[in-house]
């Protein structure tokens, strides 16, 4: 097939594309050419690259037109963040791709009820980002159940982790003292009972779910999936287990959230709420079900390699052990 992907030399894009061209499929690839890619591969070569604004396109109304010009069987969008956008691309491409293939996010999800919770949950999202994902998706897949609709399908992917970026700590922000913290025994201080939950995911592992909603469109289309680790962590756990691997047993506090806020600044403190209020934990049960997805790492083992990147470039205190 010949595939377009939108956004992708992001960290997603950075295992996609190869495994696209490994598995024998004619690559574009667009992106707005202002960073180096994010994962090198002798597989770029064989890729043709576009350079494009998707904002600036979108605000011109000449960014769906320039996608369909690409003359692609599937379109792959990893960085569509308005209904506004993914409705332009949809007009202009229905009736001339086989599918649309969307990256959505587990944030459509609110604070949940039963979990690991399923795709077809009631859903209550909050926030700007996890309405926005929301509304998309809605949009997609009301479009693949219109008689001669665009075909789509969604995936939802975790907080995703691994080698070149930081990964959600185990209190839930991007806070790199936590990691040294861990690492020499220091107290950490933790908001609540270190019950609530965060769910990561390996970049491979959501390279995985495209390649296999692509290649299995039938199982596919009109749906959405959660694509993720096998299991999320509760902070304690996640934290016990950081401190594990330099040797440590963790030393931890517990607090109540006002407390714990004044331990962190005022960013941090938010971008923890916005993590413990919802504790995702999702299912990957229909994505292994109808696509036979089977991620290779574990929350910990993608976290694990983000956190050896960090020490390795020097953002983080040398290891011990």
């Amino acid at each position: 097939m010949r595939i377009v992907v939108i956004g992708a030399t992001g960290h997603v894009g950075g295992y996609l594309v190869p495994r696209l061209v490994a598995a024998g499929h004619e690559v574009i690839a667009l992106s707005r050419g202002l960073q180096r890619k994010y994962r090198d591969d002798p597989a770029w070569r064989k890729v043709t690259t576009v350079t494009i604004d998707r904002e600036a396109g979108d605000r011109a109304g000449t960014f769906a037109g320039r996608v369909t010009d690409l003359n692609a069987d599937v379109v792959v969008d990893m960085i569509c963040f308005t209904p506004d956008s993914a409705e332009q691309l949809v007009e202009g491409l229905r009736g001339r791709v086989s599918l649309l293939a969307s990256c959505g996010s587990i944030w459509v999800h609110g604070s949940l009820t039963e979990v690991p919770v399923t795709e077809e949950a009631i859903r209550q999202p909050w926030g700007e980002y996890g309405i926005g994902k929301a509304q998309i998706e809605e949009l997609l897949l009301r479009e693949s159940r219109r008689t001669g609709g665009l075909r789509t399908v969604v995936l939802h992917p975790g907080h995703i982790s691994g080698h070149g970026f930081a990964s959600i700590n185990p209190i839930a922000n991007l806070d790199l003292n936590v990691w040294d913290k861990l690492a020499s025994g220091q107290e950490l201080v933790m908001p609540g009972f270190g019950l609530e939950t965060v769910h990561h995911v390996h970049p491979n592992d959501v390279a995985q779910g495209f390649q296999l909603a692509i290649e299995r469109q039938s199982e596919a289309v009109g749906n959405s999936f959660h694509i993720v680790s096998e299991r999320a962590l509760t902070l304690r756990g996640f934290a016990e287990a950081v401190a594990g691997w330099s040797g440590r047993e963790a030393n931890l506090r517990f607090v109540p959230f006002d407390e714990f806020r004044t331990t962190v600044s005022a960013a941090s403190a938010e971008m923890s709420a916005a993590h413990i209020q919802r504790s995702h934990s999702v299912s990957i049960e229909k994505a292994r079900r109808l696509l036979g997805y089977a991620p290779r790492f574990s929350s910990l083992d993608a976290v694990r390699e983000s956190v050896d990147w960090l020490r390795a470039s020097g953002a983080l205190a040398p290891s011990t052990v």
